[in-house]
């Protein structure tokens, strides 16, 4: 079991949690772990920069002028990649990067991304987060108050938008639901901060699924 503390946003503990690695995978599976991390990144990429190959540029196919008796280095036609104006040698071609995992492997891959975050230390709660307006100074002041000094991901239990605008102008912050958690995202922060509402949620949607 592990003893996860509760803060207020004064930065003082008020509760404790008791989180069962079980519900969790028992352990942090690594290679499982790469995979969906690398499955998330290569998502990301566009694909799209693509390049003239020779057969794509306008120009006739004619040779230039005979092969031999002129002096002059032997040629092809105009639209030769040794020539300004002619198509490229190696042509780049658009292309998709993307990567599919099944449903189970990524949820599998979440909870270890959550569970090794838990057993670093790396996990914070708060009792909750709700602000009346939004308003910088505020958030940023909590995240001082709970010694939150590098990236983190703001888990919450529902969108707030609020919190998001607080949140939204701090570096290397945000603000996420934890339906939408996924394994890229949480190994891209150093620290995850859930409320307390969320993280309930979350844990008891792993022991839903699982049954």
């Amino acid at each position: 079991m592990i003893d996860l503390a509760v803060y207020n946003r004064q930065g003082q503990e008020v509760d404790s949690l008791k989180v069962d690695e079980s519900i969790l995978g028992d352990s942090v599976r690594h290679p499982l772990l790469k995979q969906a991390v690398v499955m998330y990144q290569a998502n990301k990429r566009v694909g799209t920069a693509a390049t003239k190959s020779r057969g794509m540029v306008a120009g006739s196919t004619i040779k230039l002028f005979r092969q031999k008796g002129t002096g002059r280095a032997r040629v092809g036609n105009i639209r030769t990649g040794k020539r300004v104006g002619g198509g490229v040698t190696f042509a780049k071609v658009a292309r998709a990067f993307s990567k599919r995992m099944p449903t189970r492997q990524r949820r599998l891959a979440r909870d270890s991304a959550v569970l090794a975050k838990l057993l670093s230390g790396d996990v914070v709660v708060v009792d909750e987060l709700s602000f009346e307006r939004p308003h910088t100074a505020d958030f940023a002041g909590v995240l001082g108050n709970l010694k939150i000094e590098r990236s983190c991901l703001v888990t919450v239990s529902d969108y707030d938008e609020n919190l998001y605008k607080s949140a939204r102008n701090i570096p290397r912050i945000a603000v996420m639901p934890v339906a939408e958690l996924n394994a890229g995202d949480i190994c891209s922060y150093r620290k995850m901060l859930f409320t307390k509402e969320a993280f309930l949620t979350f844990l008891n949607r792993n022991k839903t699924s699982e049954s």
